[in-house]
C-alpha cells in the first residue's frame, strides 16, 4: 500500500466514513471505493461488499480484485438503563455492538447495573442522541417508557441515519407517542420509521426475552433491511 493510499484510509476510517479497499492481485494496485472512479461492475461489487460487511474477491476489470470493506463500528444506543437493558446489552457487545446506555438518573445508570462492556452517559438523551451522532451503522432503542425521556431521544434518532429505531410500549401507548412526536414536528414518514411495539412478535414475557426479541429485529433490520 502506497503512503498516500494508507492516508486516505485512515482518514476515511477516523472520519468514521465506511469505504472499501480494493487492491488488483496481479500488480497490486489499489483503489478506495467511494472515493475513486471504478468500472460500474466493480463499484457495485465494493458496494456490497460494504453491504454484507465482509471481504470478497471478484472478476472485473480484466483482472481478480480483492476487495475489503472498512466500515464504522457498529453501535447501539439504548435510552434508559432498565432491567430490559441490562439483558440486551451483553447480548448486543457479544454480537459486535460497541453499546451506549442514555439514561439521566444517575442511580439506574451505572456499571454495577449495566456490567464494563457498556459506555454510560447522563446526559438528557436529546443531548446525548446529538452528540452520538447515530450513523447507518447506529441502531437507537428506547426502553424507558418515559415519554420524557423517550421522545427527545427519538426526535434526535428518527432525523438521523440509523439503520434501526425502536421503542418499547404498546400499541395504545405508541399512537400516543405518535400524536406527540407529530405535534413536535416530526413527518409521518421519520414516525413511520420506529419498530413499535419493539422486536420481533415471538410471544416475549421476561426481560431476557424481550432483549432477545429485539437483537433479533435489529439484526434482520441490518442484514435483511426489514
Amino acid at each position: 500500500m502506497t503512503p498516500e493510499t494508507l492516508r486516505r484510509l485512515v482518514a476515511a476510517r477516523d472520519a468514521k466514513r465506511p469505504v472499501a479497499l480494493l487492491t488488483r492481485l496481479p500488480d497490486g494496485a489499489q483503489h478506495l471505493f467511494p472515493d475513486d472512479t471504478l468500472p460500474p461492475a466493480l463499484a457495485a461489487e465494493a458496494a456490497a461488499a460494504l453491504a454484507a460487511d465482509a471481504a470478497r474477491s471478484v472478476e472485473g476489470d480484466g483482472a481478480t480484485w480483492f476487495i475489503h470493506p472498512h466500515n464504522p463500528p457498529l453501535r447501539m444506543i439504548v435510552v434508559g438503563a432498565v432491567h430490559i437493558a441490562q439483558a440486551l446489552v451483553p447480548m448486543a457487545a457479544t454480537l459486535g455492538f460497541a453499546v451506549t446506555v442514555v439514561d439521566p438518573r444517575r442511580a439506574f445508570a451505572t456499571e454495577e447495573r449495566l456490567g464494563g462492556r457498556v459506555a454510560i452517559s447522563t446526559d438528557w438523551p436529546d443531548e446525548a442522541l446529538a452528540a452520538l451522532a447515530p450513523d447507518a451503522r447506529t441502531a437507537v432503542v428506547t426502553l424507558t417508557h418515559d415519554p420524557k425521556l423517550d421522545d427527545p431521544a427519538l426526535e434526535v434518532a428518527l432525523r438521523s441515519q440509523a439503520f434501526y429505531v425502536g421503542s418499547l410500549g404498546s400499541r395504545r401507548t405508541h399512537a400516543k407517542r405518535v400524536a406527540r412526536l407529530a405535534a413536535a414536528g416530526l413527518t409521518e414518514a421519520e414516525i413511520g420509521r420506529i419498530r413499535a411495539p419493539v422486536g420481533l412478535d415471538i410471544g416475549a414475557v421476561t426481560a431476557g426475552e424481550i432483549a432477545v426479541s429485539i437483537l433479533a429485529q435489529v439484526v434482520q433490520a441490518r442484514r435483511q433491511g426489514a
